[in-house]
């Protein structure tokens, strides 16, 4: 949105719940700025304020903090008055998303040039045109319902989800397949059921999300698992690497953390009371976990409606024990 309203002439003020607040801007204001529009914020964190138009030019960005960055320059590259080249500095973490972004872009009419390995992108005036598309299901979503199966007795079964995607976090069967949990896939669903999983080593960097929901599998693997490239986990809608950390302690297992891997020493997840900081992928997560013990209470458990409102009723019907507090 920062960077739509950097089309428009007018005043805009972008803010938010106190989780978005704490998520960087600086970069994406600083590229905005450099296109010509005007752009602050408060010390590199929201609010914002921005007033366009964006006239056009160079800018770079890092390509190792947020793919939205990206995305949003993109989505407002081809409204300013000459053409964009956004260059990213490093690698882009989390290309997926970016090459989602230009594949709907083409769907509404508009072409983004990009090299071979998403450093360069190139934007020239063009106009958006209506059109009528289908939205994949969500993968991000529907990982926690797979861990869900493969950590307890129920056989979950998903309809909806694009066999062939861009999205990232469709790595997520890869994930579970080297667990040795038991999944299948046809053109119509995915399905996912109790298994006897087994410790991995896997890195998050171009699928971020999925941090927690494979945090929760690896709480339930015996042996020792390592989840690398999370640095960026540490600007999420919380710390996630050390919420994470804090709730998989409580319920008995054990965590390290460096720079940019965290281990956990899978074994059995015992009762425990999460806080998962209003951050709806921990809540979830730590659903998922709650399916291996007695009982999980999650505080703020209202958490998940951000991005997936039916979570703990869905959770519900495939089985599980779910009371409000």
């Amino acid at each position: 949105m920062t960077a739509i309203c950097a089309t428009t002439p007018y005043d805009a003020e972008i803010s938010g719940e106190p989780s978005l607040l704490k998520r960087p801007v600086k970069d994406l204001a600083l590229a905005l700025g450099a296109l010509g529009a005007y752009c602050t914020s408060n010390l590199g964190y929201p609010p914002v304020h921005v007033k366009g138009p964006i006239e056009g030019g160079t800018v770079t960005i890092p390509g190792n903090v947020s793919s939205q960055y990206v995305s949003a320059l993109l989505l407002a590259g081809p409204l300013a008055e000459k053409p964009v080249e956004v260059c990213i500095s490093g690698r882009l973490e989390s290309k997926s998303y970016a090459k989602m972004t230009m594949h709907m872009q083409h769907e509404f009419g508009v072409l983004v040039h990009a090299n071979s390995d998403l450093t360069r992108f190139q934007v020239h005036g063009q106009t958006y045109r209506s059109s009528e598309v289908e939205v994949e299901g969500d993968w991000s979503s529907a990982a926690f319902l797979l861990a869900g199966g493969a950590v307890a007795g129920a056989k979950v079964n998903i309809h909806g989800l694009a066999e062939k995607s861009d999205q990232a976090d469709r790595c997520m069967l890869d994930i579970l397949e080297r667990m040795k949990a038991v999944v299948s896939q046809d053109s119509a669903s995915i399905t996912a059921e109790k298994s006897k999983l087994e410790p991995v080593e896997v890195d998050v960097s171009d699928c971020p999300d999925l941090f927690p929901a494979i945090c929760a599998l690896c709480a339930t693997a015996h042996g020792k698992s390592t989840i690398k490239g999370i640095r960026r986990l540490r600007i999420k809608e919380s710390n996630r690497v050390q919420v994470m950390s804090e709730g998989l302690e409580h319920m008995g297992i054990q965590t390290q953390e460096s720079e940019d891997s965290f281990t956990v020493h899978g074994g059995r997840p015992h009762n425990a009371m999460i806080d998962p900081h209003g951050d709806h992928r921990i809540a979830m997560a730590f659903g998922v976990l709650g399916l291996c013990t007695e009982a999980v209470t999650i505080v703020d458990a209202e958490c998940v409606a951000k991005s997936y409102p039916s979570f703990w009723s869905d959770l519900q019907s495939l089985g599980a024990k779910v009371s409000a507090g």
